[in-house]
């Protein structure tokens, strides 16, 4: 298979215009605010482990990756010119993950002091998805600084999500209900070069449509097509279910397709980009037009009263048109990541950050 290298993030340095103005008022007003929004929430709070019943506020199941996100965005921030006060943030984050991670490596928050006898028992309830962004974060941070606690405390945790789920199968589940987790190991593997890490993120993808664990609803309108776990992904031809989450796994199909030259993999994602830039996707860039599961729907069903249109589809759709512009050398792809760029993306940030 033949791939293309695109211009990372590191090599490339805006000194002036549009998006200049943006990665400034990032760093300076919407990242300061993020962080005193999480603080006055209680997130870095939970981060103590310290919850009790009976507190005024409760560690939510998702709190771990709003953390890794904000974490992740510094990293990036740091890559430009170092930052003591973000860094010391973070730092701060690491060091409490560092003490209150598991023997095993395991680390989750609301499933260690609420919810401790279901570990890995809930496919719906982020843990997998959590623990990606985790990783995400860890990667992005280790690269922006060089500093290695981080990592070191995620690759613990991946290689305890690999004992649990690849080589005991011990989970009550064998593939996450929010995607995340699939291309958060092909980065790790990148890297560290563990090759442990993408045979992780491969068997969760080619367990997808076929474990008989997962076939099951948790709501009247999560069913398998909503967790696009109707087919195995090398048969999938359309974009279908909760938009973020279809992205997001066809983000990991994408790379898995470029680290393993899988030729079939990448036809599944041609047929579902085609799908999603032709027929279910606004003019705007914007896709999910249903606020019932955030989800797609069928050919053409693009209301606009009613488009639920989320923010993070549209960034799930630019990473994987990037992802299919290093695969192969189509236009397209450039075009429906600006398309969602000007539009389904910086619409999510207010003018004054």
């Amino acid at each position: 298979m033949k791939t293309f290298e695109g211009i990372d993030f590191p090599f490339v340095s805006l000194e002036r215009g549009f998006w200049h103005r943006k990665q400034e008022l990032i760093r300076d007003a919407t990242l300061p605010t993020v962080e005193r929004v999480f603080r006055d929430t209680h997130r870095f709070d939970a981060f103590r482990f310290d919850w009790k019943p009976g507190m005024d506020w409760q560690p939510h199941i998702f709190w771990d990756s709003d953390i890794a996100k904000w974490a992740e965005s510094v990293a990036y921030v740091l890559r430009r010119g170092r930052d003591e006060a973000l860094e010391r943030s973070v730092d701060e984050v690491v060091a409490q993950i560092r003490e209150h991670q598991d023997p095993s490596g395991y680390f989750n928050i609301h499933f260690t002091v609420v919810e401790p006898d279901n570990r890995f028992q809930k496919r719906t309830e982020h843990e997998l998805y959590c623990a990606g962004h985790l990783i995400e974060a860890a990667v992005a941070y280790f690269e922006a600084t060089g500093k290695d606690a981080f990592l070191k405390a995620m690759c613990r945790y991946a290689d305890h999500i690999d004992q649990v789920f690849r080589l005991d199968g011990s989970a009550a589940f064998e593939t996450c209900g929010h995607e995340e987790i699939e291309l958060a190991l092909v980065r790790l593997y990148r890297c560290t070069r563990e090759p442990r890490y993408l045979d992780l993120a491969r068997f969760f993808l080619d367990r997808r449509g076929r474990s008989g664990k997962d076939a099951r609803a948790f709501y009247p309108w999560a069913n398998a097509r909503y967790a696009q776990d109707h087919a195995p992904v090398r048969e999938q031809a359309t974009a279908e279910g909760h938009a973020v989450r279809s992205m997001y796994l066809c983000c990991a199909m994408a790379d898995l397709a470029l680290e393993d030259g899988d030729e079939a993999l990448l036809d599944a994602c041609r047929r579902i980009f085609r799908n999603v830039s032709g027929r279910r996707m606004y003019v705007t860039g914007a896709i999910g037009s249903s606020h019932l599961g955030e989800a797609f729907t069928v050919d053409y069903d693009l209301p606009n009263g009613e488009a639920y249109a989320e923010t993070c589809a549209a960034i799930g759709l630019m990473l994987f048109s990037r992802r299919m512009l290093r695969l192969e050398p189509d236009a397209h792809y450039a075009d429906v990541a600006e398309r969602a760029l000007y539009n389904g993306f910086l619409s999510g940030l207010s003018l004054d950050g």
